[in-house]
């Protein structure tokens, strides 16, 4: 059966955050974006998430931020390595930050809340991939450190789901090797047990 949406989603590639070049998204097609990727399951209907834009001259003062603060965490760093750091959220035309931000609730657990927020982040990648942009989904160390998500814009209680850097890639879809769908299925065989079958 023909499906243009499966044709689409079996196609599905991240591009090389340093491949992403201008143009990146306009303010009406970041909204449209953001639309797209709100339409996840959210049991009781709590938004438990939201989205930072990081972008403009914005990105540069958080890479000079990213520098301080890894120096701040490690010592003195090679040049290179603070470099490094200082083009974290610039390599991109535009970053968008889902963020994790659970509601208090006495049925839903948080961890459902998170889901729901990565389920936030997986349809951003398809709404950009859909209008035509390169996109790639990553955290990396300063999502864990309470010190960068504070440079990054989060609130204490707040944690990042992924930093999904977006911009114009005019390269070839990459692919990877994709894991054996089979190997991973299995049909009910009742509870679990550690006995060997026999």
């Amino acid at each position: 059966m023909a499906s243009p949406i499966i044709d689409f989603m079996l196609s599905r590639s991240s591009a090389p955050i340093q491949d992403l070049k201008a143009p990146g998204p306009s303010d009406e097609e970041i909204a449209l974006m953001l639309k797209a990727a709100t339409r996840v399951p959210d049991h009781g209907r709590l938004a438990p998430w939201r989205f930072i834009l990081y972008r403009g001259k914005a990105r540069e003062e958080i890479g000079e931020g990213l520098a301080a603060l890894a120096e701040k965490l490690e010592g003195p760093l090679p040049e290179g390595r603070k470099q490094k750091e200082r083009e974290r959220f610039s390599r991109a035309p535009l970053v968008i930050g889902v963020i994790s931000s659970p509601k208090e609730n006495p049925k839903i657990p948080e961890w459902e809340m998170r889901l729901s927020g990565a389920a936030v982040a997986m349809n951003l990648l398809h709404a950009a991939g859909g209008l035509g942009y390169g996109a790639n989904w990553i955290t990396n160390w300063y999502a864990d450190v309470e010190e960068g998500r504070r440079l990054l814009g989060l609130a204490p209680h707040e944690r990042v789901i992924g930093f999904v850097h977006i911009g114009t890639y005019e390269g070839k879809p990459m692919e990877r090797p994709r894991p054996e769908v089979a190997t991973l299925v299995s049909e009910y065989a009742g509870p679990w047990t550690d006995e060997p079958s026999s």
